[in-house]
């Protein structure tokens, strides 16, 4: 279980900005090499780099990734914290990623994973009160007003919805099963 949380969230850290695809070949480079805390601490910065690429940002997260792995060895155990907080404190982990990994990894949902597509799909069906700016904020707004029970599926909705009808530039309203309902969808 330690070694799967562990890939867990360097899953999620190399997904930032990285197609699925890109992310998942990734994965399976570093799962040839033995992906575990000790295996990438004992490989050098380049070669990792040459495993990730062509993730997004791969330089930034090849330093992020050996940060945060030399930490979990050391304050962890080699484990990953359990707790949103203890994440995100984290190099190159981010709340939506600390939400992800709670669910994903320790089986708890400690809030909504709320990403760009989320944000954005939110504040088109006004399911926030007042325009949002951040994903942070919308997070504190959903999690207001959407049942509990609901959280840890709402990402995974919105997330496929936003790649492929919701886009954030010319989305595919015409063919939307919720143009009636949407306050954003163009209306002919």
């Amino acid at each position: 279980p330690q070694v799967m949380r562990y890939q867990v969230l360097l899953a999620l850290m190399l997904s930032s900005q990285t197609k699925d695809q890109v992310t998942s070949a990734a994965m399976l480079r570093l799962r040839r090499r033995g992906l575990t805390v000790d295996s990438v601490l004992q490989m050098d910065e380049e070669s990792l780099g040459q495993i990730i690429y062509p993730v997004g940002f791969w330089r930034n997260k090849v330093k992020y990734i050996k940060q945060t792995t030399a930490i979990l060895k050391q304050k962890y155990g080699g484990d990953i914290p359990s707790t949103v907080e203890e994440l995100v404190q984290l190099p190159g982990v981010g709340p939506k990623m600390a939400h992800l990994a709670m669910h994903i990894a320790w089986d708890s949902v400690a809030g909504i994973a709320v990403d760009t597509h989320v944000h954005r799909i939110s504040n088109r069906l006004q399911w926030v009160q007042k325009e949002t700016k951040s994903p942070e904020q919308t997070r504190v707004a959903l999690e207001e007003w959407l049942p509990r029970d609901l959280w840890k599926e709402i990402n995974w909705l919105l997330v496929g919805f936003g790649q492929q009808t919701c886009l954030p530039v010319n989305p595919r309203c015409s063919q939307c099963l919720n143009q009636d309902i949407c306050p954003a969808a163009k209306r002919l």
